[in-house]
């Protein structure tokens, strides 16, 4: 494909993303791209302004405002930005879709997004994308059913260890990218690696079990890593002390110690309860049209 296709198809299908949502209730929102405080976590670095202010790596923290002031079912496409990302699979600037459901949980967002895949390879058996899942697919015109691997079962069957026996950040870390993310994408298709450790929770609400876990999965696609969702967390001061404990963890690291967004904060007892999931377009599109390098797919700089 000549990389004017490739930008057509990922139109149509930013427009099928757009159709499927309206359609099940949700209203598009547009939150601020310059934000005075980003969620300090590690390893992600917000490109700071001139005047003020970082670019964002999510809108994670305004639409959530936006559930606390009374909205209901939001989404969200737009430009998203990290320092020293570049790749591949990485662009320092990328485009976003998340979305949000006040009352409901991980469990509900995974159904949106298998709905949202099989929509999509719809669009791509009928022409829109006339490669990636074309070529996967049965004829039917459903997205092959997705695996379950949780994290315990996938670190103690494929690095030998189980996180919760032993935290260990950094052999964590390691071993996902040498040994999970290999195993993921030897299964093939989609996979939704669930319930990650207390330590690995960022934002997501911790489970109410004996051996409590969190409430978040991650979603890939013949191992590339499309999707991060949560059941959010909305208890103010654990939000607070997890902010505070990643700030530490950011000054140890010699990175940039963001400000701590206290509109936010104080906005989560409002929410209640909810979900929300990241999904990235650019790599969506590569899945879809068969792109091996997000340059095919984003126009040229």
């Amino acid at each position: 494909m000549r990389h004017v296709d490739f930008l057509i198809a990922r139109a149509k299908i930013v427009r099928a993303i757009r159709a499927f949502f309206d359609a099940r209730g949700f209203v598009e929102v547009e939150t601020a791209v310059r934000i005075p405080a980003p969620a300090p976590e590690e390893h992600i670095d917000c490109p700071p302004c001139r005047d003020g202010g970082y670019l964002r790596a999510s809108p994670e923290l305004q639409m959530k405002k936006l559930l606390a002031a009374g909205m209901d079912r939001i989404y969200q496409i737009g430009p998203c930005f990290r320092e020293g990302e570049r790749g591949s699979r990485h662009s320092p600037e990328f485009t976003m879709i998340e979305w949000y459901r006040r009352a409901a949980t991980y469990l509900d967002i995974r159904r949106d997004l298998e709905a949202l895949m099989d929509t999509l390879t719809k669009e791509a058996l009928s022409g829109a994308c006339p490669q990636g899942l074309r070529g996967v697919c049965p004829p039917g015109g459903k997205a092959p059913e997705s695996r379950t691997l949780s994290v315990r079962e996938a670190y103690l069957t494929h690095a030998g260890w189980d996180p919760w026996a032993g935290w260990d950040q950094d052999r964590f870390d390691f071993d996902m990218a040498t040994k999970i993310e290999p195993a993921i994408k030897a299964l093939g298709g989609g996979v939704f690696l669930t319930d990650y450790p207390p330590q690995a929770a960022s934002l997501a609400k911790m489970s109410e079990k004996d051996e409590p876990y969190a409430e978040r999965w991650e979603f890939y696609w013949d191992g590339m890593e499309l999707a991060n969702c949560f059941t959010e967390l909305c208890d103010e001061a654990e939000q607070r002390a997890r902010f505070v404990a990643a700030k530490a963890n950011r000054q140890a690291l010699a990175e940039a110690d963001y400000p701590l967004d206290e509109d936010f904060l104080s906005s989560l007892p409002r929410i209640g309860s909810a979900a929300g999931v990241a999904l990235g377009i650019d790599r969506l599109v590569m899945v879809l049209t068969g792109a091996k390098e997000i340059a095919s797919v984003r126009a040229p700089l």
